[in-house]
């Protein structure tokens, strides 16, 4: 696997993630029991309920009994954009909202206590991409290299690369490095000299920025045709991409994220 995206044969879950480190991802959606018969078809999730029920009915997806992913129902009358979405830790998530405000970027949701787990918030940035800040017990959706189902890199996709980036630089204090040479339109987000995610430029083909969430998956050519046979749709190809061979697919309310099947 290449190393600008942080993949190592030997990851593992940290005691204390840095803040600015991708810690978890999460849906809301409508319709939350097809959501996860979706998910469970794809990806072979287990469920469990682990509370808080601040924002609603939300459970967590589980591989071999190890957390990976959270997906939440919406109420009735929330009529919000289905996205899988990116939760950053931090120290102070207090502190982390009045800095986003700040910024330039919208707080939606929170400081929220969730029981005794810890405090979330959940902001969109200066160009409207949806993401959580995270302060409490580790909620790491990863598991060991070679697993499928698992979340293994969050990259942003926007319109507006090189202003965002400052945004969150000025949120975590995230060092910048260009990925695949001068002319490439992704910068690679590094934390204590490791890359912990990445910032991608797009054109006028994409509809909304966002937190891409890539899932790991043994075939990805396989996976993609699963995606439409479970009610989702292809939106990019299975190709050649910088970590491997992947696919971006939506599941059947709309939420974007990218099969990933690294080193082919």
């Amino acid at each position: 696997m290449t190393e600008v995206w942080g993949f190592s044969e030997s990851r593992e879950e940290e005691t204390r993630l840095t803040p600015g480190t991708p810690c978890w991802t999460s849906l809301l959606v409508h319709d939350l029991e097809a959501t996860k018969d979706f998910y469970s078809g794809l990806f072979g999730w287990d469920y469990y309920n682990p509370g808080p029920r601040q924002l609603g009915p939300y459970v967590r997806a589980t591989i071999d009994g190890r957390d990976v992913a959270g997906i939440g129902e919406l109420p009735p009358d929330r009529q919000l954009r289905i996205a899988w979405t990116t939760y950053l830790a931090s120290d102070d998530a207090d502190a982390a909202a009045e800095w986003i405000r700040c910024c330039g970027g919208t707080v939606g949701v929170g400081p929220l206590a969730a029981d005794d787990a810890g405090r979330l918030v959940l902001a969109s940035d200066p160009a409207g991409a949806l993401f959580g800040v995270w302060q409490g017990q580790d909620l790491v959706g990863r598991g060991p290299a070679g697993t499928p189902g698992v979340p293994v890199w969050h990259e942003l996709v926007t319109h507006q690369g090189t202003s965002v980036v400052k945004f969150y630089q000025s949120l975590f204090g995230y060092e910048t490095k260009a990925s695949g040479g001068l002319e490439s339109d992704m910068l690679t987000l590094h934390l204590d000299g490791r890359p912990v995610a990445a910032i991608r430029s797009a054109g006028p083909g994409l509809r909304m920025p966002l937190w891409m969430t890539y899932f790991e998956v043994t075939d990805v050519d396989a996976a993609a045709r699963r995606v439409v046979e479970l009610g989702g749709r292809i939106d990019e190809a299975p190709h050649r991409g910088p970590a491997g061979r992947q696919a971006a697919v939506e599941d059947p309310e709309g939420a974007v994220f990218t099969l990933l099947q690294p080193g082919r």
